[in-house]
């Protein structure tokens, strides 16, 4: 039958099977040296040196076998998952931070100009050159940056490609397993009818479906998407939302700067209401 015993030294109280009677090891609260008292009599303190061979062995059995008894195996299950999941909230609270500094770039994009920047930027003849992305670098505090790319140029030119390749931490979700330098996990929400429609100018006054009502951007999964790299979500026809980096959700920007969680079951339907700016529909987040 189990031992009970306290330590003659903190006080502590402890419990093990009746083998290990007489063996010594240091106490698991206090780490001072206690012997294991016999099934039956008293407590005897019997402070001894250490030594090699078999001796280590028993005192290092004794002290797992106390840890086991003191924090319990079913406590060790139940930890885990707990920290796994406020490892993965701090990731997701980081995650909304990111979005609503580019929230912050993009209202300040607005304030300077009067309309919120194209998501590709292109040349005269209409080629694609590179993100809108870039053209909030400077509202970033990333303005460095935006001076050394060439704004003439597409994103993977020879003079842009090492700086597209520069990695900007607001442009990546932590909880995303890429990596790769240059990588963005925020995309902008585009096509017809969107904040973001090609050869369209936006300003909050064109919004009329509200802009807390309205996407502009949208975390996914970035399947090799650079943030000078002008690629993002086209939501021209409803579609589900697209992998996501954190369970169930995806990260989402509004048009009045808030950011949301949105959960993967809502409708293609309603996810592509809510991103267009003025199509007269009742549509909110849930």
């Amino acid at each position: 039958m189990p031992i009970s015993y306290n330590c003659p030294h903190c006080g502590k109280q402890f419990s093990v099977a009746e083998q290990y009677a007489g063996q010594t090891g240091p106490c698991a609260a206090c780490g001072k040296p206690i012997t294991i008292p016999g099934a039956v009599g008293g407590y005897a303190y019997k402070p001894q040196p250490s030594s090699g061979g078999s001796g280590g062995l028993a005192v290092v059995a004794v002290v797992l076998v106390v840890l086991l008894v003191f924090c319990g195996l079913g406590g060790l299950a139940l930890l885990l998952p707990a920290v796994q999941a406020a490892r993965e909230a701090a990731r997701r609270t980081q995650s909304m931070n990111n979005m609503k500094q580019l929230g912050l770039a993009l209202h300040s994009y607005h304030d300077k100009y009067n309309s919120f920047p194209p998501a590709v930027v292109t040349d005269a003849s209409g080629k694609p050159l590179y993100s809108g992305r870039v053209l909030l670098l400077p509202f970033m505090e990333q303005q460095n940056l935006y001076d050394a790319f060439n704004k003439d140029e597409a994103w993977d030119s020879a003079n842009n490609l090492a700086i597209s390749q520069s990695s900007v931490k607001t442009f990546m979700d932590p909880s995303s397993a890429d990596v790769s330098p240059g990588k963005t996990d925020y995309l902008f929400v585009t096509g017809k009818g969107t904040v973001f429609e090609a050869g369209a100018t936006t300003s909050f006054g064109t919004i009329t479906d509200g802009t807390s009502n309205t996407l502009l951007m949208i975390e996914a999964k970035s399947a090799g998407v650079h943030w000078a790299e002008p690629r993002d979500f086209d939501l021209s026809q409803p579609s589900p939302l697209p992998p996501g980096n954190h369970p169930n959700i995806n990260i989402v920007l509004l048009g009045d700067g808030s950011v949301r969680s949105i959960n993967k079951t809502l409708s293609p339907q309603l996810l592509h209401q809510l991103g267009t700016k003025n199509g007269g529909e009742p549509a909110s987040l849930p």
